[in-house]
C-alpha cells in the first residue's frame, strides 16, 4: 500500500521560508502525481500545488503562485514544497497526497483524484 509521510513544518516569521518534504514508502513516488494540500483552522482543505508524473508539469493555487515551488527528487523518493515569502494566512496543516494512476497528470490542484494521504505537518506563520 502506498504511504507518504510529511515533514518540515514548524514556526516561521512572516516573510520567511520553509521546505516541506513528502517521502514515499513502499512504492516509487516518481511514477504518480503528487500534490500538496492544506487546511487552515476553521476552513476547508484546499489544494496548494501538484506535480505530474507523466511530464513533470506543475500546478499551483493562485494564492501561492510565485511564492511556492513543488519539485521531485526521484533518487530520494521525495516530493518537496519550497515555501517562500510566507504570510500569516499560509498557516495550516499541510498534507501530501498521491494519485494512484501510473504515469499520469495532475488534475490541477483538485483533491478528488488523490487516493493516498499523509497525516500532515503543521506550518505556523507568526511573529
Amino acid at each position: 500500500q502506498m504511504q507518504v509521510v510529511e515533514s518540515g513544518g514548524g514556526l516561521v516569521k512572516p516573510g520567511g521560508s520553509l521546505r516541506l518534504s513528502c517521502a514515499g514508502s513502499g512504492f516509487t513516488l516518481g511514477y504518480y502525481p503528487t500534490g500538496w494540500f492544506r487546511q487552515a483552522p476553521g476552513k476547508k482543505r484546499e489544494g496548494v500545488a501538484c506535480i505530474s508524473s507523466s511530464d513533470g508539469s506543475t500546478y499551483y493555487a493562485e494564492s501561492v503562485k510565485g511564492r511556492f515551488t513543488i519539485s521531485r527528487d526521484n533518487a530520494k523518493n521525495t516530493v518537496y514544497l519550497q515555501m517562500n515569502s510566507l504570510k500569516p494566512e499560509d498557516t495550516a496543516i499541510y498534507f501530501c497526497a498521491v494519485d494512484d494512476v501510473f504515469r499520469s497528470k495532475c488534475h490541477g490542484v483538485e483533491q478528488f483524484a488523490m487516493d493516498y494521504w499523509g497525516k500532515g505537518t503543521l506550518v505556523t506563520v507568526s511573529i
